[in-house]
């Protein structure tokens, strides 16, 4: 279904569109398919946004020196970051990829043409789909293409782990960390690639530790 697409600063709000699974050519190379689960449902569009609290867990992720001033700009809490030199930095992406780079850690934005095309969908995902509250409908679609998406994948990226892995992480932790064991085993994938990220050094700070069942998490690993 076609029909406009309204910005509100860095977040893109889409009409209902059916869920796209086909490969797509890029200027030459393959992506990797996005399951957008029908575009961004009114009651998500209205949930708050990602605030400043992931750019801090980032900030130390990174091992950067504290001293960012972050505010949050209207009720969507989308994140501003005040430069010490030049014009203040606006969204959740947009920062959080300032960062990486000045880090000096640019590996974790893709190392190549077509990681850095598949972590900038999921970096655009985390920011258009995962909403800090959304209702049980929006998270079954979410939880139920992501776990297709990563039926044979470690990372979001294929085999690296990239900024979307962090970013989805933190976005996703408030919903896995609510999920029943029944709905942990439903979602096998998802509860793979997000047990495996917890516990990759320094990312998950002061997040509580969620806990898998890891017999069922591995026995149709590929």
């Amino acid at each position: 279904m076609d029909g406009d697409v309204t910005w509100r600063g860095e977040e893109e709000v889409r009409p209902l569109c059916p869920i796209v699974l086909e490969i797509v050519s890029f200027e030459g190379f393959v992506i990797l398919p996005l399951p957008f689960p029908g575009g961004l449902s009114p009651k998500m569009a209205a949930a708050a946004g990602p605030g400043p609290e992931e750019l801090i867990l980032l900030e130390k992720l990174l091992g950067l020196k504290k001293g960012n001033k972050y505010s949050a700009r209207e009720e969507r809490k989308i994140p501003v970051l005040q430069t010490n030199n030049g014009p203040s930095l606006t969204g959740l992406t947009t920062i959080a990829t300032h960062l990486v780079k000045q880090a000096k850690k640019e590996q974790l934005l893709g190392s190549t043409a077509e990681e850095k095309a598949i972590v900038q969908q999921w970096l655009e995902y985390r920011v258009t789909q995962i909403a800090g509250h959304s209702n049980k409908e929006d998270i079954r679609i979410i939880l139920k293409d992501l776990n297709l998406y990563l039926e044979d994948k470690v990372y979001l990226a294929r085999n690296n782990f990239t900024l979307a892995d962090i970013l989805m992480y933190y976005g996703l932790h408030h919903i896995i960390a609510e999920l029943t064991v029944q709905e942990k085993e439903k979602y096998l994938n998802v509860s793979r690639w997000f047990n495996h990220i917890q516990y990759y050094p320094g990312i998950r700070q002061h997040l509580s530790n969620i806990i898998f069942m890891k017999n069922r998490l591995y026995i149709n690993a590929h």
